[in-house]
């Protein structure tokens, strides 16, 4: 009895050391594990802390298109008769036999180019991360590109600018990333090796197909699509990988973004695109002590290439979530036009803001895009609408930075409240909710006015993800808020005064 007791305690303590064994081999193996190239592989990304804590980041669109000042897309667009570009290019450069895209690189300087201060102003803006665009569809690189002689430290400004943004960016505290809209371009670009179809130019070629700028056009080819080279040559996709891993190892990016889905498509299948991003998780694994830092985003457009949940974080592009999505995503937005463009509006700082509420409520991060000018300098209005969101963030970024959802985002107008009718003494408003600790931020987009009487549906005695309220206060108020919390929801009532000129927030603390 006593032999069989013992081997029982001792099989007991043996089960208990092997799982103690495999649990710690399951964290190191966590810690120190590396991505293959595989969907089933890549899968096993998780976002990092910091990239969820941080909510806002800024990029921007820069390149020798910022000279005509007509947008990102002029490098194409000069060669597509039909397109106002085309016009305008002839009105003011001549025919693109003559003068191509080429042609804009020695006159992009960037003589008045400051990191340092254009970084102290995205901080200032309430910025946690930086990703400036290394190489756009104009197949140029921004970067001392070891792979590719078009690139800034060669011609144009002679100055390696996304090592220069680095520079400044970690100086400031800031996570440092990049994006890329490089595998388009050999579709994309084409458009220079083609000729007029009709008037007084008709068949004379262009410049990439006179045999002019050889490295920066792609070879002439049948495929001119806008989206992405529907079957580019193994040369063109070991060239973009060659570029991307080169600029990995060399800036060491905590974020990475492409402009597509996972290159490439056809019969690539994006294995090529897969390799690469296995290279930037394990870069990361490598100088983080063996823990991935690196945040990859990509777009669900399987018309670009391959997309499965889970291998990456999820990018909108100009869009954004309709709900709650239970991993972190980013909307890639932009203030006015990507690239700088004087035909181009600019939005406001108030839609800016309740954009960037309405993702942060919903497990989402902004990275808005600032068009800047070819010099390297912004203008009044872009600088004007930094300079209201820093402001703003400096008093309500609290409830923005390190939240999390609620149970729901929001209320108001755009949701289904049928009780709400239009003899309600306390009108349609939208609210947005996250929350930190034992605090709910509840974000009310418009002002309802001085003194009056919100109510916030949600919140109700028989609300158990609510909780007992110990106490409200409107952040950038110093005065006593009043509230009062009952069947039909919580009533707050609005001061003699708004705090600011944009969205307002309710920080409502609740009993542990």
């Amino acid at each position: 009895m006593k032999n069989t007791l013992l081997i029982g305690v001792l099989v007991a303590a043996l089960f208990v050391s092997c799982a103690k064994q495999k649990e710690t081999q399951d964290i190191e193996k966590k810690s120190i594990q590396s991505f293959e190239p595989t969907i089933e592989s890549l899968q096993n990304y998780e976002c990092p802390e910091w990239f969820r804590d941080a909510k806002f980041g800024i990029y921007m669109h820069w390149g020798a298109y910022s000279v005509a000042e007509q947008g990102e897309w002029y490098a194409r667009r000069l060669y597509v008769e039909d397109r106002p570009e085309y016009k305008h290019h002839l009105e003011t450069y001549g025919h693109p036999s003559k003068f191509g895209y080429k042609d804009f690189i020695p006159m992009w300087k960037a003589e008045n180019f400051n990191p340092d201060e254009l970084v102290a102003l995205f901080k200032r803006a309430g910025a946690k991360y930086f990703t400036p665009c290394a190489v756009h569809h104009d197949n140029f690189d921004l970067w001392n590109s070891k792979h590719h002689k078009w690139n800034a430290v060669n011609m144009g400004p002679k100055k390696d600018l996304i090592g220069m943004w680095r520079e400044a960016t970690l100086k400031a505290g800031l996570r440092f990333g990049v994006t890329t809209h490089l595998s388009r371009s050999y579709s994309w670009l084409n458009t220079a090796n083609g000729a007029d179809s009709e008037g007084p130019m008709k068949g004379v070629p262009y410049d990439g197909a006179q045999g002019e700028g050889e490295g920066l056009y792609p070879p002439k080819h049948d495929d001119t699509h806008t989206r992405a080279p529907f079957n580019a040559p193994k040369e063109w996709r070991d060239l973009w990988a060659n570029r991307l891993k080169d600029l990995i190892d060399n800036y060491h990016p905590d974020l990475l973004y492409f402009d597509c889905a996972v290159p490439f498509r056809g019969d690539d299948g994006g294995k090529t695109g897969m390799d690469v991003i296995s290279h930037l998780y394990n870069h990361s694994i490598k100088n983080h002590n063996g823990t991935n830092e690196a945040v990859m985003t990509i777009k669900d457009r399987p018309w670009q290439g391959l997309y499965a949940d889970g291998m990456a974080t999820l990018d909108f592009e100009r869009g954004k979530a309709s709900h709650i999505l239970s991993e972190p995503w980013q909307t890639d937005d932009s203030m006015g036009p990507w690239g700088y463009n004087v035909n181009r509006p600019y939005t406001t700082s108030a839609t800016l803001i309740d954009k960037l509420i309405d993702i942060v409520s919903k497990n989402g991060n902004m990275l808005l895009n600032v068009p800047i000018k070819a010099d390297g300098t912004l203008d009044e209005t872009a600088t004007s609408i930094l300079e209201d969101m820093g402001k703003w963030l400096a008093v309500n970024g609290e409830g923005i930075y390190g939240t999390r959802p609620w149970y729901t985002f929001g209320e108001g107008p755009t949701h289904h409240m049928p009780h709400f009718t239009k003899k309600s003494p306390y009108g349609k408003k939208d609210i947005r909710f996250t929350v930190k600790d034992n605090y709910l931020y509840a974000f009310v987009l418009d002002w309802p006015g001085d003194n009056t009487e919100i109510l916030i549906e949600k919140i109700t005695k028989l609300n158990t993800r609510v909780g007992e309220i110990k106490s409200i206060e409107l952040l950038g108020y110093d005065g006593e808020i009043k509230w009062k919390a009952g069947p039909d929801g919580l009533v707050i009532n609005t001061p003699d005064q708004k705090p600011n000129d944009f969205a307002y927030t309710f920080k409502i603390e609740l009993k542990e």
